[in-house]
């Protein structure tokens, strides 16, 4: 089964690259339903894998000026803070409940991506950005980020578009700078915590590096709508059949 994980690491890294986030929300299920790793491990193992392919693609954007570094720093600057905190936190919680409210992110990331994004970004220079409220929702999205494991491209996107009005190819590249900066800053706040088995880890994060590059490539050809829509059903099945598992598991 390990070597399964490490291949389907593969398709998390595709989505990061396509999607400018979302990896993290199939990475936590894989690796503890399919590498069998503990929720604890397996949230610290996502954050770095998942952070790691973010900063690859990062490189990839940033080549095609699709990164604006300005708000990303200020939204990744309060999202570091939160990751970090979310992180201790979650190192303190029962597996379950982690496992839980990520289920519960699951499902509502899906309603969010089969129903889109109702409206657009302005164009850029329009809208002032607001440093304070940047650095506040920064702030919450990390938070969920280190708490279970989340990456929270699915949060920092719509977020980029409405308070910043980047438009979608400028949200997608900067919304990966932040989860960046966010994953890794969670899986520092998990270390001390954790017992990891690194060479797993690494190979996981190989894989989903490549991966990444594969998304980036392919997220230029691919109908953003029939991605999004497709991918959210998948999301669906996948956070209830999580849900459906652990409630089983304590009932049991």
């Amino acid at each position: 089964m390990t070597g399964l994980a490490i291949a389907l690491a593969l398709v998390v890294g595709m989505l990061v690259g396509m999607l400018g986030g979302g990896g993290s929300i199939l990475m936590v299920p894989l690796l503890t339903y399919v590498a069998g790793l503990e929720p604890h491990a397996a949230i610290a193992s996502s954050l770095f894998a998942v952070g790691i392919a973010s900063l690859v693609s990062v490189g990839l954007h940033a080549r095609r000026g699709t990164v604006r570094w300005r708000t990303g720093g200020l939204f990744a600057a309060g999202g570091m803070v939160g990751a970090v905190l979310g992180g201790t936190l979650g190192s303190l919680l029962p597996g379950p409940v982690l496992t839980i409210g990520f289920a519960v992110m699951m499902l509502l990331t899906a309603r969010g991506m089969i129903r889109g994004r109702r409206g657009g970004g302005e164009p850029e220079g329009e809208r002032k950005v607001r440093v304070g409220r940047l650095l506040a929702t920064g702030l919450g999205v990390g938070l969920i980020t280190g708490l279970v494991g989340a990456g929270g491209g699915f949060l920092i996107v719509p977020a980029l578009v409405l308070l910043a009005g980047l438009p979608m190819s400028a949200a997608v590249g900067t919304s990966l700078m932040v989860i960046a900066a966010q994953t890794l800053a969670g899986f520092a706040g998990k270390l001390p915590g954790v017992s990891l088995d690194w060479g797993l880890l690494l190979a996981l994060t190989g894989m989903a590096v490549l991966g990444a590059l594969i998304g980036v490539a392919l997220g230029k050809r691919v109908p953003d709508r029939a991605l999004r829509i497709g991918f959210g059903w998948f999301v669906l099945l996948m956070g209830v059949g999580v849900l459906a598992a652990e409630i089983a598991g304590l009932v049991a």
